[in-house]
């Protein structure tokens, strides 16, 4: 079977790096190759940055209705093409084709339609000096802004990007996860269809080291926006830092589920099973740490492993399964050292090392059982680093003030789900627990107006709604005298 060769998307042409170095795709859930894509160096990046340098001035011009209506063609494009994107994304990265088609695809279309609104109701904010002089503030694109995104959720996260960069009117060099690179390039078909000019988009692959460091360096490229792992972002942070680039960090997170006493154990149950393991814990606000009240810690244990170890791991073209593989060989190493880990820790395995039952197209794939670990102390490496991945860690508690200090010990603090229907207790928790998000009696809801982001080491910035459009646009602030 031949391979299928990915390209780089620069000035609006598609091509091979410079070097005609690639580097090999491999489908997780075979754990074949299937296909390559360009390994691009600095010298690719300096070609698309030209690209999107030159096509700024006119993008730059275009108006909030012109843009708008791109968006919206955008997003058609990403609908009409839901099932294709939803089969390549499942194949990159091992998750069941069902969540793409319901979840990361239908999403992504939403980023562009949600922008393409957003920017036309923009507001500012505009101030009588007592008749004296008038003050207001004008808006600009700030360039060409450097967009890298994660192998977890390779479209949506990819759009939420691109999305307002567009909508402020920046031109934009993408370099997405050399893991997951699919979906991105079938994006580029999708932009030309849908009129955007060559050069406003530029799609660069190559690994992060070469491509993307490049990339955050480029003296023309005064905006990165990045999503990835805190240590990769320590490194971003200090590269872009000599020319005071605006900067987005979307990080890492260790997010803990905080389940008290008089919440309704079944709904805590059903939703702890998609918040620990959808995507195979593959995303940065799934919670791997489970804090529960210990007047019921016995009787949630009990139903929780239950119904994980119903929970089916398979090929993920199969809708019965809930968990595919995870994204490569490395991370599927990586997540299992931890199981290893909390062995050698003191921990017990409550479920997880039951053998799974693969067909022989699958069986050198990627696969892991959803993993409960008990027994282990909120100081222990299995709850204080990121594992990304099937595995969760369940402890109980006495008290509020136990359960704060045990949450906030870990050096991340993106998000937190509180399960109780105290409303008192609510607010007390939502002043002390530091995570940029909090779920009450639920888990992944929210508006894409309100701000995303994290504290601490999970991120610096808020993306979503205005804050991404304050995010890829300068601010000029005026003040004229009478």
């Amino acid at each position: 079977m031949s391979l299928i060769e990915i390209s780089n998307f620069i000035g609006g042409e598609y091509g091979p790096a410079q070097s005609k170095r690639v580097i090999e795709n491999t489908d997780p859930s075979t754990g074949t190759v299937y296909s390559t894509l360009p390994r691009s160096e600095s010298v690719d990046i300096d070609r698309a940055v030209i690209a999107a340098k030159k096509a700024f001035p006119q993008w730059a011009k275009t108006t909030y209705e012109e843009r708008s209506e791109i968006l919206i063609k955008i997003a058609e494009g990403i609908e009409q093409r839901l099932n294709v994107l939803a089969a390549a994304e499942s194949r990159d990265q091992g998750k069941p084709v069902w969540l793409a088609e319901t979840v990361d695809i239908p999403r992504a279309a939403q980023n562009f339609r949600f922008f393409a609104g957003q920017i036309l109701f923009q507001q500012d904010e505009a101030h009588d000096l007592s008749g004296k002089g008038f003050n207001f503030s004008v808006r600009k694109p700030v360039g060409v802004g450097g967009l890298i995104s994660p192998w977890n959720l390779p479209l949506y996260l990819l759009t939420w990007k691109i999305a307002p960069a567009l909508a402020c009117g920046n031109t934009v060099v993408c370099k997405p996860s050399e893991v997951t690179p699919m979906t991105a390039f079938l994006l580029c078909d999708i932009l030309k269809e849908a009129g955007v000019p060559a050069g406003v988009v530029n799609m660069v692959f190559g690994l992060g080291a070469e491509a993307g460091d490049a990339l955050v360096r480029h003296p023309d490229v005064p905006l990165i926006s990045f999503t990835g792992g805190t240590t990769t972002g320590k490194h971003l942070s200090s590269a872009a830092a000599p020319r005071i680039k605006k900067l987005s960090l979307e990080l890492g997170g260790k997010n803990s589920n905080i389940i008290f006493a008089d919440a309704n154990l079944d709904e805590v149950v059903q939703t702890t099973l998609r918040s620990s393991f959808l995507n195979q814990g593959e995303i940065c606000l799934c919670g791997s740490r489970i804090f529960v009240e210990q007047s019921i810690y016995k009787n949630f244990l009990e139903k929780f492993v239950t119904e994980t170890r119903k929970l089916k791991v398979g090929d993920p073209k199969k809708s019965e399964n809930f968990l595919g593989a995870l994204a490569s060989q490395v991370h599927f190493d990586k997540v299992r050292s931890y199981v290893a880990l909390a062995l050698v820790e003191g921990g017990h395995i409550e479920t997880g090392l039951e053998e799974i039952s693969l067909s022989k197209e699958h069986e050198k794939g990627f696969y892991m059982r959803p993993t409960i670990i008990t027994g282990l102390k909120t100081s222990c490496r299995v709850l204080q680093e990121e594992i990304f991945g099937p595995v969760v860690t369940v402890v109980p508690f006495d008290s509020e003030d136990e359960v704060i200090e045990m949450s906030n010990s870990v050096e991340y603090g993106l998000a937190a789900s509180l399960w109780t229907n105290d409303i008192r207790r609510v607010h007390r928790l939502a002043r002390q627990l530091e995570v940029g998000t909090l779920w009450v009696n639920t888990w992944m809801m929210r508006d894409l107006r309100t701000p995303f982001g994290g504290m601490k080491m999970s991120g610096l910035g808020r993306e979503g709604g205005v804050h991404s459009l304050e995010f890829f646009t300068d601010v000029t602030n005026v003040c004229i005298k009478y």
